[in-house]
């Protein structure tokens, strides 16, 4: 089966070859490539670097100095669990130390079953209802520990298809 999320040589040169002229088109095309992607192919690093006259360690700190990119393909659903001020202030610490303990990763890690991937990040614009978490595009907030492993059973429940 072909996913259309798999990477190819040819896919990444054409998204370097839409950007690079581009004033720091490093930044546009990292976050195009984990558009289409999912993540930032380790492959696709000396091809970015070719292309743009870079180091592949130049490309490569880029990449792993922004969290927001991923250098692995994330799991089925993807769980950011808001660390900013606000959030702090209405509980998020214990809200990440229940989530990592509950679904047994650390922050930048995919479940065993590759269903979720936890990830920090530092405000989701949603403070007045902290602590706030965003599985895949939906914000939440006011997430409880009890919530929280709520919205976990419910990534994890997946209907079964009965063929007649």
């Amino acid at each position: 089966m072909n996913d259309s999320r798999e990477w190819t040589p040819q896919a990444v040169q054409a998204e370097i070859d839409a950007l690079k002229h581009k004033p720091g088109a490093l930044l546009p095309i990292l976050h195009a490539l984990q558009d289409r992607f999912g993540h930032v192919p380790e492959g696709a690093v000396p091809i970015i670097a070719e292309s743009l006259g870079l180091t592949r360690a130049e490309v490569h700190g880029v990449i792993s100095f922004y969290h927001h990119f991923r250098t692995a393909p994330p799991g089925r659903h993807v769980v950011q669990v808001c660390r900013a001020e606000a959030c702090q202030a209405r509980g998020a610490r214990a809200l990440e130390a229940h989530a990592q303990a509950t679904l047994g990763v650390d922050y930048h890690q995919t479940t065993a079953d590759r269903e979720i991937t936890l990830e920090a990040v530092y405000c989701l614009g949603n403070c007045a209802c902290g602590p706030s978490v965003r599985i895949d595009d939906q914000i939440l907030g006011r997430v409880s520990p009890d919530a929280f492993d709520a919205l976990v059973d419910e990534l994890r429940t997946q209907p079964l298809e009965v063929l007649g």
